[in-house]
């Protein structure tokens, strides 16, 4: 069964934005952390050629255009495999694609389609606009046998089922945050076909493109495969740049991308110019910076794995399949509320409860968390931390 949230209303807080003001920056060990790891900007510039460096340092500060700047389209088209720069929209951040995309293709009378538990801005956004159904993600424990990727799935026939004669947007985000699922590729392609024949537009959330676990199970980019698809990016999440605030989406209805660029006009008028060479750099050396994040990546999910296998009756635990976000399942008798807040209280250890997850269009898991695997030192020591906790407040579930 689907659920169908009522229309018109005003966007509710973004819960996950209010619970990191209070202690993304005060907690001793931010350990779920959803991009993966930074660098500071001599680093960055170790990789720049010596035309991007002087680029750089002998950059006008003024106005830039407001489609991104010729190079850095140019640099963005090299990582799909049909488009071209004129398919490509810059943008300030990911969360500004968000924004962006519903207001100008969704009108009251519309309705659209996300699958929850989600990133909030996802269905939060269009619900301020029309109707909004959401599609629940499946979830089966490692112990059920079930053979489902990562532990969840996507129920195509419950999306099918949620379609409507004026169902306008369909908003999808793989690799999954929170539970780092992937779409197999033949339901990628089997959601292409439900979409085409209704001509729906779906908007793919794809800002963790590049890090999945294994590289055999990456998906392809909406807008290389459906022209009615628009795939969302930024320097953010894979790349671990969320400094320079420079996200892009790609399309092949370049009338969608020209309404769009319109509607930014109103909001971030155009880019930074020094973030948008950072930019540049980083992507020309995108195969050295994404093989440096998934390596931290996969030494940090083995690590965790392992300190969840010494407490096999306190967490239910299957690797996220892309993105440096997973979604374990917490069994201990005080449930996953009290769990997290004696954590981050009695030992400086930040994850995100389930109920920071929780959604305006039906019920959400409630007994996970949130964790990141993406960041190096902090995550290493955050995870002596947090077993150092659980011997001390669990003694009697050590294996």
């Amino acid at each position: 069964m689907t659920l169908t949230a009522t229309t018109q209303r005003p966007m509710r807080d973004f819960g996950l934005e209010v619970f990191f003001s209070r202690w993304e920056f005060t907690a001793r060990h931010h350990m779920t952390a959803s991009d993966l790891e930074s660098m500071s900007l001599s680093e960055l510039l170790t990789f720049a050629s010596d035309e991007d460096r002087s680029a750089f340092e002998n950059l006008w500060l003024g106005y830039t255009e407001t489609w991104g700047a010729p190079a850095l389209r140019r640099e963005i088209v090299g990582t799909y495999d049909r488009l071209t720069d004129n398919d490509i929209l810059c943008l300030a951040g990911a969360g500004e694609g968000l924004y962006a995309v519903p207001h100008v293709l969704l009108m009251r009378d519309d309705h659209a389609i996300v699958p929850t538990p989600n990133y909030q801005g996802s269905e939060t956004i269009p619900l301020s606009i029309c109707e909004v159904t959401g599609v629940p993600m499946d979830y089966a424990p490692a112990s059920s046998g079930d053979d489902v990727n990562g532990g969840w799935c996507l129920d195509l026939d419950r999306l099918k089922d949620a379609i409507r004669p004026n169902t306008k947007l369909i908003s999808l985000n793989f690799p999954h945050n929170p539970t780092g699922y992937l779409l197999p590729h033949e339901d990628i392609e089997a959601l292409v076909s439900i979409a085409r024949e209704h001509g729906i537009y779906v908007l793919s959330d794809e800002v963790y493109r590049g890090v999945e676990l294994d590289e055999n199970d990456r998906m392809p980019q909406i807008a290389d495969i459906y022209e009615r698809g628009v795939s969302l990016n930024v320097m953010s999440k894979a790349y671990g740049l969320p400094g320079l605030r420079i996200g892009w989406i790609a399309s092949q209805d370049r009338d969608l991308l020209q309404k769009t660029e319109r509607f930014k006009h109103y909001l971030s008028i155009c880019n930074s110019g020094p973030s948008e060479i950072l930019a540049l750099i980083a992507l020309k050396a995108r195969q050295k910076i994404l093989s440096r994040n998934r390596t931290i990546m996969m030494e940090n999910a083995l690590a965790l794995e392992g300190l969840f296998n010494t407490y096999p009756d306190l967490f239910e635990w299957q690797r996220p399949m892309g993105g440096c976000v997973a979604f374990p399942r917490y069994l201990g008798p005080d449930g996953v509320e009290i769990f997290s807040r004696k954590l981050i209280e009695d030992s400086g250890v930040l994850l995100l409860p389930s109920s920071i997850y929780s959604s305006e269009l039906g019920d959400t898991p409630q007994d996970h968390f949130r964790i990141g695997i993406g960041r190096d030192r902090v995550f290493k020591e955050g995870l002596k931390a947090m077993e150092a906790h659980l011997d001390k407040t669990y003694p009697g579930f050590r294996k």
